[in-house]
C-alpha cells in the first residue's frame, strides 16, 4: 500500500480522466459547453464516481475542462483508499460501464452508449501501467493538485445537491427518475434497491436457476471482469462438464466473486441478468414480491 502522508500530512494525489463518446451524434465535449448539457454531463460524470469509488468521500472533481476532442476531468483524491478503488473499477472496466449506463438514461439515447477513456497522472499514462496498482498510486500521489476547484465545479455540485436534496414529495417514486440513484443503492424495473456484495445464497439461486443460460451471463459479467474474459467461459465449461450445470454456474459466479472481491456487487449480476433477458431469475434473487 502506498503512504498515507506526505510529510506527516494527509494522503493525497491528483489523476485525470479522458473521455470521448463513440457513438454517432453524441459529442461529450459540445455536450459540456453547451448550459443545458453542461448539467448532465458532469452528473453522468459524478454519478459514474461515486460508483467507482464506492461513495462521495475521498475525492473531489477538481476541474472539468477541454481537451478536444476529449473531456478532461481532473480528480484530487484525498484518501489512498478511494484512490485505490478507483483504479480497481477503472481496471475491471466497471467505470466505462457506470459511464455507459448513466450516460445512456440520463441522456435519452437510443442506442447503447459506449465512450474511450484516458487516464493521466501528470505527463505518465496511467494505461500503461493499470496492471501494477502501487506504480499507479505513487504516480498519483506524486501528481499533487495545482488549482483549487473551480467555480464553475462549485455551481453544479450545488446543482446536483439541490436536486437531489429538494423538497421530497410524500412518495419518493414520483421523483425517482429525477433524482441520483443512491451510491450504495440500484435501480432494477423502477424499484431501487439496496447494492450488497453477493451472497452464498444468491450464488446458490443463481446456480439453481440459470441452466444452460449460465455462459450467456458470464460473457455479460466479463465484459467487466477480467477473470471472465477470452477463453475462461469454456474452460469453466469443460472443467465441470460431468458435474453438470448447477456446478457450472455455481463456479462461475464463484470466479467472479474472487476475482472481483468487495466489487462483486448484486448490482452487476442483476444487471448480467438483465441483459440475458432473464429477468425472473433476477426478481428471484431479489425476492421481488408482485406489485397487486
Amino acid at each position: 500500500m502506498a503512504d498515507k502522508a506526505v510529510d506527516g500530512g494527509p494522503w493525497t494525489g491528483c489523476a485525470v480522466m479522458f473521455l470521448q463518446s463513440l457513438c454517432p451524434g453524441v459529442d461529450l465535449l459540445s455536450l459540456y459547453k453547451n448550459q443545458q448539457g453542461k448539467f448532465i454531463v458532469f452528473k453522468v460524470i459524478k454519478l459514474t464516481l461515486i460508483d467507482s469509488v464506492g461513495g462521495l468521500g475521498g475525492y473531489e472533481i477538481l476541474k472539468v475542462h477541454d481537451a478536444d476532442p476529449f473531456l478532461g476531468v481532473e480528480v484530487k483524491f484525498v484518501d489512498v483508499a478511494a484512490c485505490q478503488q478507483f483504479l480497481e473499477s477503472y481496471y475491471s472496466g466497471a467505470v466505462r460501464q457506470s459511464l455507459s449506463q448513466h450516460a445512456s438514461r440520463l441522456l435519452a439515447l437510443p442506442q447503447e452508449f459506449t465512450v474511450e477513456t484516458k487516464l493521466k497522472a501528470g505527463t505518465h499514462n496511467l494505461d500503461l501501467y493499470l496492471d501494477k496498482l502501487e506504480l499507479c498510486l505513487q504516480h498519483i500521489h506524486l501528481s499533487q493538485p495545482e488549482r483549487l476547484r473551480d467555480e464553475e465545479i462549485d455551481h453544479l455540485e450545488q446543482q446536483l445537491q439541490t436536486q437531489a436534496l429538494g423538497p421530497a414529495p410524500p412518495s419518493c417514486t414520483i421523483t425517482q427518475e429525477e433524482s441520483p440513484v443512491p451510491s450504495n443503492c440500484f435501480k432494477f424495473q423502477n424499484r431501487v434497491y439496496e447494492d450488497r456484495m453477493l451472497t452464498a445464497a444468491d450464488v446458490q439461486s443463481f446456480s439453481n436457476g440459470v441452466g444452460r443460460q449460465w455462459r450467456h451471463v458470464g460473457r455479460a459479467l466479463g465484459k467487466s471482469c477480467r477473470a471472465l474474459k477470452g477463453p475462461a467461459i469454456d474452460n469453466l465449461a469443460y472443467e465441470y462438464e460431468r458435474e453438470g450445470l448447477y456446478e457450472q454456474a455455481y463456479q462461475l459466479l464463484s470466479r467472479f466473486i474472487q476475482a472481483e472481491g468487495r466489487a462483486a456487487k448484486l448490482s452487476r449480476l442483476v444487471k448480467a441478468l438483465e441483459d440475458c433477458k432473464l429477468t425472473s431469475l433476477a426478481e428471484n434473487i431479489l425476492d421481488v414480491q408482485p406489485q397487486e
